[in-house]
């Protein structure tokens, strides 16, 4: 995890701030009003807990991550957990579950601290080089062949740029001090992401990434207790105040659980982080991305694939398919990071390559053909063609393009697209007629100017046609903020 520190926030900090100090028409985001949110029993944050503030851009404490080379095996992939633990959490809002889990006395202050000199910690992490696993396990046999037709499919015209106002921070989404409390209820002090789908009617699922419990200092996902992803369910309809999660999938007391496993080995797989989700009947997908290692050169990461698990007893335990899968060749594949959007007969998915800065492919499959990746369509100069497969689809957005978020706005018959533009510095909006395109110019939502170093932007699904709500993370926090902006 310590390599994300440069990986992915170097394009943002380090390159994007210059950008931004020569941009100053960016919207910058109000912060978050104070007066507390409105609490439902079990849920809510507690009333006597501080206002969340941001973290200073100067860290409290800097791990240097020093790495060496380790001859292995590749032991194969990483057994799934599916121990799963019911708590019900109590109805004061302000009770802490588990207290003998998540209120141990802090260390005092060290010299350094005493004096505002941040603590060094140097973590020696092996960088892995494997050999292939010589018994892999059995994979079984993937679904029958289909053979797509090649259908015409031209670009709606261009719609004009989103106008956006009243961008503001409504609330702090995950660790200490946030509406959800998660430090104490899960044991969630630092994450990401905030990816979000409706997983039901009247609920919606909420993805993490990477995720640290005890111990936890940022900037990044430093600390103890490594998950890589972890999975919440939300029913507040008023976003005013939040997004309040009902539960989490746990699988001890207090403990939210890693949902997709890693192997968490330095080049052979560090983690498996989710990238979108949706749901088709009683069935959740999650697309996801198996990451091979963070790269030293800022805002871009390798990874082995693309892929797709899917959970059908409502997002408790998943299974990564063997067979959907979008193979990185040569480290400059599409699809790896994905955004899948179920609409009409079809799911589309929108990809980029493994970094924030490459362009954005689409492609389309029946409903009812998600896992069999010979069923998928790309669009390829103006046609769904399988010809050429996933390496042939033409970009439908210029780069640089990081974490797309898509939906259709059903209210609004369009499209609506939000990712991190690391040339503008900043979350931006899209809008199109058809999944394809012409896709609108972007408009920045929030900017580097308040938030250096942000990243997310992923659209919860139930903003209206002028109500945009998004979460969005930011390094030196490593924690997930709901976002408002009103769209003119």
């Amino acid at each position: 995890m310590a390599e994300r520190l440069l990986a992915a926030v170097g394009a943002v900090v380090f390159g994007a701030g210059v950008l931004v100090s020569a941009n100053p028409s960016i919207a910058v985001a109000a912060p978050a009003e104070p007066g507390a949110v409105a609490t439902i029993p079990g849920i809510g944050a507690c009333h006597a807990d501080p206002k969340p503030v941001h973290e200073s851009l100067v860290p409290k404490t800097v791990e240097v991550p020093v790495s060496y080379p380790v001859v292995t095996v590749d032991p194969g992939p990483a057994v799934e957990s599916t121990k799963r633990v019911k708590m019900e959490l109590p109805s004061d809002p302000c009770v802490n579950p588990c207290p003998d889990l998540t209120d141990q006395p802090a260390p005092p202050p060290g010299l350094g601290e005493q004096l505002g000199i941040p603590r060094l910690i140097i973590h020696p992490q092996p960088f892995n080089f494997a050999f292939p696993d010589p018994n892999p396990p059995a994979v079984p046999p993937g679904p029958d062949p289909v053979f797509p037709s090649i259908e015409a499919a031209a670009q709606a015209p261009v719609r004009p740029a989103p106008q956006v106002s009243d961008v503001r921070e409504v609330a702090k989404l995950t660790g200490a001090d946030s509406v959800n409390r998660t430090d104490k209820r899960w044991q969630v002090q630092g994450t990401d992401l905030g990816i979000m789908w409706e997983s039901a009617p009247g609920e919606v699922a909420v993805a993490f990434g990477d995720t640290v419990g005890r111990d936890f200092h940022p900037p990044g996902g430093m600390g103890e207790d490594w998950r890589s992803n972890l999975l919440a369910f939300s029913t507040n309809r008023d976003l005013a105040g939040g997004v309040v999660f009902d539960r989490m999938v746990t699988d001890d007391r207090c403990h939210a659980s890693e949902l997709l496993s890693s192997r968490k080995m330095d080049n052979i797989e560090i983690t498996t982080i989710p990238t979108s989700g949706f749901a088709i009947g009683d069935r959740q997908y999650m697309s996801y991305m198996s990451i091979r290692t963070w790269n030293s050169i800022p805002g871009t990461w390798y990874t082995n694939y693309g892929g797709l698990a899917y959970s059908d007893d409502h997002g408790e335990t998943w299974t990564k398919d063997p067979h959907a899968k979008w193979d990185n060749i040569f480290g400059v594949s599409n699809f790896q990071v994905a955004a899948m959007v179920p609409q009409g007969d079809f799911v589309y998915m929108f990809g980029t390559p493994n970094t924030r800065l490459g362009s954005v492919g689409l492609a389309r499959v029946p409903k009812d053909q998600v896992l069999n990746t010979t069923a998928y369509q790309y669009w390829r100069d103006g046609q769904w063609t399988p010809v050429g497969g996933y390496a042939a689809a033409t970009p439908i957005v210029d780069a640089p393009a990081g974490e797309l978020s898509v939906r259709y706005d059903a209210d609004r018959k369009i499209w609506q697209m939000s990712y991190l533009d690391t040339a503008k510095a900043s979350l931006v909006v899209r809008e199109s007629d058809s999944p394809q395109g012409v896709w609108s110019p972007s408009t920045p939502t929030v900017s580097a100017l308040q938030f250096p170093e942000l990243y997310g932007g992923f659209i919860h699904p139930w903003s209206t046609g002028k109500d945009l709500y998004f979460t969005m993370s930011t390094w030196s926090d490593y924690n997930v903020y709901l976002m408002h902006a009103t769209l003119n």
